[in-house]
């Protein structure tokens, strides 16, 4: 959907609106994936195959001959590194994806969240989300589809000044569940 600037209302966090102006950084989008695995549970899953692959790495050290599971330990131990490092390989993915275009302007009104840069608009409604979460830096707001395939990322450090915060806490928070 194209929206376009100052026709919808949502334009520079009038009416109660609050703008955000930011790029989008690696520990922006790892804030949202590891939001999203946690709401999801798949962060258990990711810690069990870690353990067991680590696991593994132990018994095969203790359990055989030294030459014989120095290898093997060696693949077991990179397989569970490399499990535990799937949030940061999709946060690098994502952020090669996004960061092309630059600074992003997001206003947070009462219709929903209008995100700009210098090559796209989108215009996001409330009903779109299912409930959202606070971290220390960000608020990340989840999809409402099963598999959270939306989340969005809202970066503290994009406010014009630190009392636009709670402003903001306090509209996504009247319109959406804290999860």
């Amino acid at each position: 959907m194209i929206v376009e600037p100052g026709r919808d209302g949502m334009r520079g966090g009038g009416q109660g609106g609050v703008e955000l102006v930011y790029r989008p950084t690696r520990a922006d989008i790892l804030t949202g994936v590891l939001v999203r695995e946690r709401l999801r549970r798949l962060h258990l899953v990711r810690w069990g195959f870690v353990a067991l692959f680590a696991a593994g790495a132990l018994l095969t050290l203790t359990l055989t001959a030294p030459r014989a599971s120095a290898t093997s330990a060696a693949l077991a131990v990179l397989c569970a590194v490399l499990i535990w490092s799937m949030p940061r390989f999709q946060a690098h993915h994502a952020l090669r994806t996004v960061s092309w275009q630059g600074e992003y302007r997001t206003s947070v009104s009462e219709s929903g969240l209008t995100a700009e840069t210098a090559h796209v608009s989108l215009l996001q409604r409330w009903s779109v989300f299912r409930g959202y979460r606070e971290t220390r830096d960000h608020l990340v707001l989840l999809s409402r589809d099963p598999n959270v395939l939306l989340v969005e990322v809202l970066p503290l450090r994009g406010l014009r000044v630190p009392e636009d915060a709670e402003r903001l806490r306090a509209l996504v928070g009247e319109r959406l569940p804290r999860l």
